[in-house]
């Protein structure tokens, strides 16, 4: 089983993003399951999301504590909470980033990071100011983890976005092919 965990802040698309991977995963033929964990529903406010993929049907219904990959949709949240917490050695974080802009040397991950933000105002999917980055990050995860196929990932975009679908599935190919990796 692989169990991801989705850090964000509201408006940023962590819990859909998590019902797109799990999404994608059942297109590939496999089991899923995604839920959030958030406070005060307000834009901006710290927000969980999980998403746990099986070959095998899965029957746990609760929090994930110690996940195989973290996203983090947002840096700044690094400073406010330890992401890490809980996460096994040589799992994989995938932070929306320039490569390496937190100095990174903790070589007990695997590290990649992707402009998604950027990505994301390219192809205007929410203001410039605060871009909705929930498919350019996955476009990330699955390259660098591997979970789901691109074709997979790609349908479920295209299945669960309703506005924008071909702009969502190119910030997700164009961040599949700049995401860059830092393996132990």
């Amino acid at each position: 089983m692989i169990e991801i965990r989705i850090h964000g802040r509201g408006g940023q698309g962590a819990v859909i993003a998590s019902k797109i991977l799990a999404q994608a995963a059942m297109l590939d033929g496999r089991f899923s399951q995604s839920f959030p964990a958030f406070g005060g529903e307000r834009r901006g406010a710290p927000v969980v999301a999980y998403v746990r993929i099986d070959d095998q049907r899965i029957r746990m219904r609760y929090q994930i504590y110690k996940p195989d990959c973290i996203v983090v949709l947002d840096p700044k949240l690094f400073k406010m909470v330890d992401l890490t917490a809980g996460l096994k050695e040589g799992s994989t974080i995938v932070v929306n980033s320039s490569p390496n802009p937190l100095s990174v040397e903790d070589q007990h991950y695997k590290w990649f990071f992707v402009d998604a933000s950027s990505i994301s105002r390219k192809y205007e999917l929410g203001p410039k100011t605060a871009p909705i980055v929930n498919t350019s990050i996955l476009g990330a995860v699955i390259q660098a983890t591997e979970v789901v196929k691109l074709d997979s990932l790609l349908a479920a975009i295209k299945e669960s976005v309703p506005s924008k679908q071909e702009e969502n599935m190119e910030a997700a190919k164009q961040a599949y092919t700049q995401v860059v990796g830092m393996r132990t």
